[in-house]
């Protein structure tokens, strides 16, 4: 089987001695019958100069370039010096199957389904409380108002229930609609068109039915359905260029390769006749990682492998630019495509003002309970003495007289908390909600924020960070 690294991989390997000589085997190389390196995979270092590798014939260098990219299409190495295994997947390009190939055990991969909403109708009241009651502030009024209703205080369970009915019930509102907000988005994209090649034929279909190992056309200025293998594109040299500010802000044209055997099937006919087998890594979320391998099978020659890299993967939420047309083939879909495996949109949001407004509470909180603690204890000093203890306007009954001493100040401790807890305002924590949720409505109302090239206003995913628009952080790296 014959195996050579992608055509854009030369120059960079053969530029770079330091990094390829240590992924060889040991082995010297001869020239005129006399040794004229000696390389070692366990230190990394050459008996002689590095300027020796420049000195080796061409046709040498290509050589030991092969023999480089096979060691890296089929070992996952990490620059930090550790090394991770992940499994492995097998994909048939355009699903068709291959006499050529080995046996293959079917493997089961998901659909293209995005899902970036948290609720659904059946879970969305009991998750909500519970991450509503994670929050220290609701659960101090939680347990300040099952206190009230337990036991006698001096105030009544309406003036801690109420507020604290409202801020849940604004604040379950605002999620419901933020997160009916997800589901309509991605029921947009799940809906959109792409198109697919079977039978040498466009065939139009929904992003959310795209299977693994399908052939996916992308036109120009489109965004990747899912994260594809580049095999073709109008360029007759099969380069397309890409932009990925949706991933990592990066608003610059990236350059992708195709496998320079696939590069002339730049029809959907050719493009049907490929019989191919793709091998690579299970997905990661790393962006900037890939490791894998093609297997090309032809009628009449052996199967020729190529290797994979970062640069043949087309990530999803990646948008196709200056370039007509390309063709792709699916690795990873739906949930399993890098772009979903980095998102964490469901875990819930802290915005600093929050974060500071919980420091601030567990400090008046450790007040609250200083307080409630001396004036329990200055009331049973004071009814230490036998007079004060039980004055003639304020006889107590019998049941008082037999309860427990130590049940009796834990009841008072209790009672000083709800008198003294004021010190926390509930009203504080309804003003901020409102705030936030009336606000998220003035930011998609801002007419700055207006595009009238594709006649949108700005979008409100979450208001929990509203606070957060606008900060700046200044960084200093000194070198």
């Amino acid at each position: 089987m014959e195996i050579r690294p992608p055509e854009c991989c030369y120059e960079g390997l053969r530029s770079r001695p330091s990094l390829l000589l240590p992924l060889l085997p040991p082995m010297e190389v001869h020239k005129l019958g006399k040794p004229q390196l000696a390389l070692f995979p366990s230190s990394g270092k050459l008996y002689k100069d590095h300027k020796d590798w420049y000195k080796l014939p061409d046709n040498l260098q290509h050589s030991l370039c092969d023999l480089a990219a096979i060691v890296l299409a089929n070992f996952h190495i990490s620059c930090a010096g550790e090394e991770k295994r992940v499994g492995t997947r097998t994909v048939f390009v355009g699903n068709h199957s291959v006499s050529g190939a080995e046996a293959y055990i079917a493997q089961r991969f998901c659909d293209n389904r995005i899902v970036s909403s948290k609720y659904t109708l059946w879970n969305f009241l009991p998750k909500n409380l519970f991450e509503q009651f994670r929050r220290i502030a609701n659960f101090y009024f939680l347990i300040i108002f099952l206190v009230q209703v337990t036991v006698d205080t001096p105030t009544s369970p309406v003036t801690s229930g109420l507020p604290l009915f409202f801020v849940i019930t604004v604040t379950a509102i605002k999620q419901g609609y933020e997160d009916w907000l997800r589901h309509r988005a991605d029921n947009e994209v799940n809906k959109s068109t792409v198109y697919i090649i079977e039978n040498a034929k466009r065939v139009r279909k929904e992003s959310e039915k795209i299977k693994v190992g399908d052939v996916v056309e992308v036109q120009a200025d489109e965004t990747f359905p899912c994260d594809l293998i580049l095999l073709s594109s109008c360029n007759s040299d099969g380069i397309c260029y890409v932009t990925t500010a949706s991933l990592d802000g990066e608003s610059n044209c990236k350059t992708h390769y195709a496998v320079r055997d696939t590069i002339a099937l730049s029809t959907a006919e050719s493009i049907d006749t490929l019989q191919a087998t793709i091998e690579c890594e299970q997905p990661q979320p790393d962006l900037y990682k890939f490791v894998g391998r093609i297997d090309i099978y032809s009628d009449s020659l052996e199967a020729v492998a190529r290797s994979l890299g970062p640069e043949n993967l087309l990530l999803k939420g990646a948008t196709l630019k200056n370039t007509k047309k390309i063709y792709g083939v699916a690795v990873y879909t739906g949930m399993e495509t890098k772009m979903a495996l980095n998102y964490q949109g469901k875990s819930q949001k802290r915005s600093a003002v929050e974060k500071s407004i919980n420091a601030f509470l567990i400090v008046y909180l450790f007040i609250l309970l200083t307080k409630a603690a001396v004036c329990t204890t200055l009331k049973y000093v004071w009814q230490s003495t036998p007079h004060n203890d039980e004055p003639w306007y304020n006889q107590k009954t019998q049941k008082e007289r037999e309860t427990l001493k130590a049940l009796k100040m834990f009841t008072d401790f209790l009672s000083f908390m709800v008198l003294f807890n004021f010190i926390i305002p509930v009203s504080m924590y309804v003003t901020v909600e409102m705030q936030k949720f009336l606000g998220s409505f003035f930011i998609s109302w801002d007419k700055d924020f207006y595009d009238e090239e594709i006649d949108e206003g700005a979008l409100v995913n979450t208001s929990d960070l509203n606070e957060e628009l606008g900060q700046v952080r200044t960084y200093l790296y000194l070198k």
